[in-house]
């Protein structure tokens, strides 16, 4: 290439059949590697070697001209060195135009940011080649607006996709905005709707910010949309992408010039300095100061004023009066606080009004602004179905699936039975009060005597001393053992949430629009087999379940794939591995089908994760049945 220059007439398209050839037999690192910074240096300041580099690439055989355009994409420092090597072959060339506007942009999602800022900085450079900008953001907004795109890709590849999106406005310039604005805004509704409805706090947060970002670029004068949510490192990244910060190019100064400037610069903070201590010195500013000043306005002594302290109620039918009747903020507030601690201290009156209690609880709202409200109410409701669980279960479980609730409440029902099945699951410990010595059952022993001394040490040194030991184990206590009291419940904790889930009612369809709360559902199912591990009901909840799973298992949502793959795994783990196979050998066999599918076949990473799992979760079993002797 040396040579080309000097005024000889060539061909260098004997170069370029190289070039594609190393790049698709896989050296396109090592090629591009060294090629790129030196053409980047070349046509710099060269239009000569820019008409070549342009030729260079324009004379790649089509069938390799893909793998020649990606390494220089991803190769190039920044879209203006991507412009000077590559020219307008986007314009000139149909399979270097579908590479780079279609197939890294809408099939694929592996690629950095900076490769996606190299693309559409270059495609924003010239203007033949911007036309080709407003087209590849009208199908990236189409996408993304598309709520099959939405439920069948991986959050991946959206976030990837809501990336180009904030990279393509940010070249936008304003003729174009308002040539496009009502194509952008429809786009916006849609695609906030679809992402908004998802069950994937990351998939809602993206269509957020997106949405957020195309407002602030169609109105610019007016109001323009704003969500809540909680920012983090994804959401600042997508933010910063809206922005364009070009390269600050700071001009070099001879050094005569150079010392001037610093001596410039050194001698500022001292006119500040002296500007600062002079202010001080003006006697008028002074006098204007003290006639606007406050200081003759003495102050009140509230140093040993007291905050009233209401005192809360101490029986459990009062609270149940003061939530449902009183006005008296200030008793209500103190009532909800201390509420749980009451209902847990008298489990026996808390049993006489314990459905009522939980209706009241499940309907309160929030009267005053209480810091915690909603974890204070959750945990009286917790508290309640722990000191009383069937009949409490019975009216929450029936309650999910009844009229006139919202979504917000019928998935706290599913947080409480959850937290009270976990709660009664536990072991429960009993705590030992502290007595004084005086107090304490034991022998007193004379201050004189001997056997005030430490006998049980002592005791214990002399057997250790006699004994032989041809092997020592580690002593290790074995921890208290106590009954688990989720066993007699959670068939009432499990089988009322399973039963109606496919019939519909008029605000509330879990086979329809509402396959959040579906998923919540299917999670808390989950949760409820695995904490059911050596209860009775164990078999026939598996069993159940198993049908649950079967029903839904081509759902479109991934939240409630994933829900029902957690419901395997706790199947597999709770249910006995003997009774697995004596009452469920075919509907093992098609699960361990149809999970082997969901590996190759899903297009969420969760979900293949979960399914590989259970594989294995089946493997073992297997192997750990073999291995007992019949």
């Amino acid at each position: 290439l040396s040579l080309i220059p000097g005024g000889l007439d060539c061909s260098i398209s004997f170069v370029s059949h190289v070039l594609g050839k190393v790049c698709v037999h896989g050296r396109q690192k090592e090629i591009l590697g060294v090629l790129v910074p030196r053409l980047t240096e070349l046509t710099k300041s060269d239009c000569i070697w820019q008409r070549i580099c342009w030729r260079l690439v324009e004379c790649v055989p089509e069938r390799w001209m893909e793998a020649v355009v990606l390494g220089f994409v991803q190769r190039a420092p920044g879209a203006d060195v991507l412009s000077r090597l590559l020219g307008n072959l986007v314009v000139k060339n149909k399979k270097a135009q579908f590479v780079m506007t279609q197939k890294v942009l809408l099939l694929q999602y592996g690629h950095t940011t900076a490769v996606l800022q190299n693309l559409l900085g270059y495609l924003s450079l010239d203007s033949l080649r911007r036309a080709l900008l407003l087209r590849v953001l009208q199908e990236l907004l189409e996408t993304w607006g598309s709520s099959s795109a939405v439920k069948h890709s991986p959050p991946e590849q959206q976030l990837y996709i809501s990336k180009a999106i904030l990279i393509c406005l940010s070249h936008l310039k304003e003729p174009e905005i308002e040539s496009c604005r009502q194509e952008l805004l429809t786009s916006m509704m849609e695609g906030v709707k679809c992402h908004l409805d998802s069950s994937l706090p990351q998939l809602r947060r993206l269509g957020m910010v997106v949405a957020e970002s195309i407002s602030s670029k169609i109105n610019t004068e007016g109001p323009v949309l704003k969500f809540e949510y909680e920012e983090d490192d994804e959401t600042r990244e997508l933010k910063s992408l809206l922005v364009q910060t070009p390269p600050l190019c700071v001009p070099s100064l001879p050094d005569d010039e150079s010392e001037k400037a610093g001596a410039a610069l050194l001698s500022v903070p001292e006119n500040n300095q002296k500007s600062q201590t002079a202010a001080p010195l003006m006697p008028d500013e002074e006098s204007d100061a003290e006639l606007d000043s406050d200081d003759d306005l003495i102050p009140y002594d509230m140093s040993e004023d007291k905050e009233l302290k209401i005192k809360a109620p101490v029986y459990i039918r009062d609270c149940i009066e003061v939530l449902t009747g009183s006005e008296d903020v200030d008793k209500w507030e103190a009532t909800i606080k201390a509420l749980e601690s009451l209902i847990r201290r008298n489990p026996a009156a808390t049993r006489e009004v314990s459905v009522e209690l939980a209706k009241i609880l499940l309907h309160l709202e929030e009267k005053t602004c209480i810091e915690g409200f909603v974890e204070l109410c959750q945990r009286a409701q917790v508290a309640v179905l722990t000191t009383d669980p069937i009949p409490v279960s019975k009216y929450l479980t029936s309650q999910f699936y009844s009229l006139n609730y919202s979504l917000r409440q019928r998935m706290d029902i599913l947080d409480v039975l959850v937290l009270a099945a976990q709660e009664l699951s536990c072991p429960q410990f009993p705590v030992k009060p502290k007595h004084s010595d005086a107090q304490k059952p034991c022998i007193q022993f004379l201050p004189g005597s001997d056997s005030s001394k430490d006998w049980r040490r002592i005791v214990d040194e002399r057997i250790k001393s006699k004994t032989r030991r041809f092997a020592t184990g580690r002593c290790h206590m074995e921890p208290a053992s106590s009954p688990n009291q989720f066993s007699s419940v959670a068939g009432h904790f499990f089988f009322p949430l399973i039963q109606h889930f496919d019939r519909p009612l008029t605000t509330f369809d879990l086979l329809g629009e509402d396959h959040l709360v579906l998923g919540r559902l299917v999670h808390t199912l989950a949760v409820l087999m695995y904490l059911a591990v050596n209860t009775v009901a164990v078999t026939a909840m598996g069993k159940a379940l198993l049908e649950f799973v079967w029903t839904l298992r081509f759902h479109m949502d991934s939240y409630v794939r994933q829900g029902l793959l957690s419901c395997i795994s706790s199947l597999l783990l709770s249910v006995p591995a003997e009774l697995l196979l004596a009452d469920m050998t075919e509907e093992l066999l098609e699960t361990q089908s149809w999970l082997g599918d969901v590996v190759e076949k899903d297009p969420d990473g969760d979900c293949r994760r979960l399914a590989l799992q259970n594989l294995l979760l089946m493997e073992n079993l297997k192997k750990k049945l073999e291995a007992v002797p019949s």
